[in-house]
């Protein structure tokens, strides 16, 4: 085809550029075609040819949108190509995706009308080499550090002596049962295996779903909670162990409130759960060493303090049996010290004997004085003097009684109902209704309400005097 642009250009084509609708032209067979059917054909012609590529670049502008896929770009020092994992086989990959990884991709080559461009549908997805994996590893753990998961003070200490022991690990394999012969040579435990995939897709979800599980047991529950948590593996290659290196199963190690033991792979071999354990130890088997201690030398040294206790306590009783034999030693004789108690007491005795006799002498003299005081004549003389006071007593009762002088015509006035005696024309006239005492019987009245007269006056009796008390006479001393 001649170049358009060129300098010498045939008639026709000069008479063709100048129209302004297109037109059928002679000798051409080629239909217009839309650009939708363009861009379609080239799609089934790239994918038919390219149906099956792996392409080895760098990722570039990874990101997981919400739908679950996940795009990026592949990149060398020459070209970018554009990537799409699918939701499915996002879910499948062995690593996660990081910017700056080089990786192996595998899929086929696609176009994407919409927006004119070409791009590769990965299917499988691969780290390019050690290199490329100890790269992702190096950056993941130092994410990991800059957020403190693995700092010492984040670290728990180990129980003694633990009563139940979890293991992460696979069921079937040879680990659980070292572990389990381990700890029944040397302190025979109540061991819980949570089993779970220990290498391959979903291996380490798994592995972190265990920890959190064996985490979230409710102490005094049906089944007991660990007081330590062994995660374990075999060796194997880095890609063998790259589970233990996963970003879920880190933190699900350093987030566990119980203490754990990272025992995965050999001596040599180093993941990111050793550093988010709370120990590492280099073997499973001898996990299973640090976590409990030897039962016999337990018991050995149980019999070694018990011995030295009882060593010590023979040999306080024996040094206090030596001082106090020093000591009674320089204490004087029980003869010597009681010698001048016992002559005191005897002298005492004898004093009271003679203390004795000397007060029933006396009580004896003053009992016969008090009972020659005691005549007849004595005790007549004494009950006349009483009498004659007892009469004079009741002559003062008779004078002093209210009634004594209704003999002589007089009534005494009380109020009815009450009966207290009334002393005044007021009060008898407040009362209203009075009972008139006489020395024959009583009387019920009620007062005038007419004016008051005077009241009559009226002369007291003398008073008479009482009879003196006679004297008391002292007892006379025969």
């Amino acid at each position: 085809m001649p170049d358009p642009f060129s300098d010498e250009l045939s008639s026709d084509m000069v008479a063709n550029m100048g129209r302004l609708v297109a037109e059928p032209v002679a000798g051409d067979n080629a239909l217009a075609m839309s650009v939708g059917e363009l861009a379609f054909k080239l799609k089934r012609m790239v994918e038919g040819e390219f149906g099956h590529v792996r392409l080895r670049g760098e990722i570039s502008g990874w990101k997981r949108v919400a739908s679950g896929h996940c795009y990026m770009s592949l990149k060398d020092d020459q070209a970018v190509i554009d990537g799409v994992i699918w939701k499915g086989n996002a879910l499948s990959l062995a690593f996660v995706p990081q910017d700056g990884i080089e990786v192996i991709a595998t899929g086929k080559l696609t176009t994407y009308p919409g927006r004119s461009k070409y791009q590769i549908v990965i299917e499988r997805m691969e780290l390019a080499g050690a290199g490329a994996l100890m790269a992702l590893l190096e950056k993941l753990k130092a994410k990991l550090a800059g957020e403190g998961l693995f700092d010492g003070t984040r670290k728990k200490r180990l129980p003694f002596m633990p009563k139940v022991i979890g293991v992460v690990t696979s069921g079937t394999g040879a680990v659980i049962r070292d572990i389990l012969h381990r700890l029944e040579d040397r302190c025979p435990t109540h061991v819980i295996v949570w089993p779970v995939k220990v290498q391959g897709e979903g291996s380490a979800a798994e592995i972190a779903a265990a920890v959190r599980g064996f985490d979230a047991i409710v102490p005094g529950g049906p089944v007991p909670r660990p007081d330590l948590v062994i995660v374990a593996r075999g060796g194997g290659s880095v890609e063998d162990l790259w589970s233990f290196n996963e970003e879920v199963v880190v933190r699900a190690v350093a987030a566990c409130t119980i203490p754990i033991i990272s025992a995965v792979g050999h001596e040599t071999d180093t993941t990111l759960c050793d550093f988010a354990a709370d120990l590492r130890a280099p073997t499973p088997t001898a996990a299973a060493e640090i976590a409990v201690p030897v039962l016999a030398d337990l018991r050995l040294t149980i019999d070694s303090h018990r011995n030295r206790t009882e060593r010590c306590a023979r040999r306080h009783v024996e040094r206090g049996r030596e001082r106090l034999d020093a000591l009674a030693r320089l204490l004087p004789k029980r003869d010597q010290l009681l010698g001048p108690q016992r002559q005191r007491a005897d002298d005492f005795g004898q004093r009271l004997d003679r203390g004795l006799e000397r007060r029933l002498t006396l009580a004896r003299g003053s009992l016969d004085r008090s009972g020659a005081a005691l005549r007849p004549a004595t005790l007549e003389r004494k009950l006349e003097a009483k009498r004659a006071q007892l009469d004079a007593t009741w002559r003062l009762v008779q004078s002093l009684n209210p009634d004594a002088i209704l003999d002589r015509g007089y009534a005494r006035v009380t109020a009815r109902p009450g009966g207290e005696t009334l002393a005044s024309a007021k009060s008898a006239r407040d009362a209203g209704t009075l009972t008139l005492h006489f020395r024959d019987g009583v009387l019920d009245a009620v007062t005038d309400t007419g004016l008051e007269r005077p009241a009559a006056k009226t002369y007291a009796a003398p008073k008479a005097k009482a009879a003196p008390d006679p004297a008391p006479r002292q007892p006379t001393l025969l």
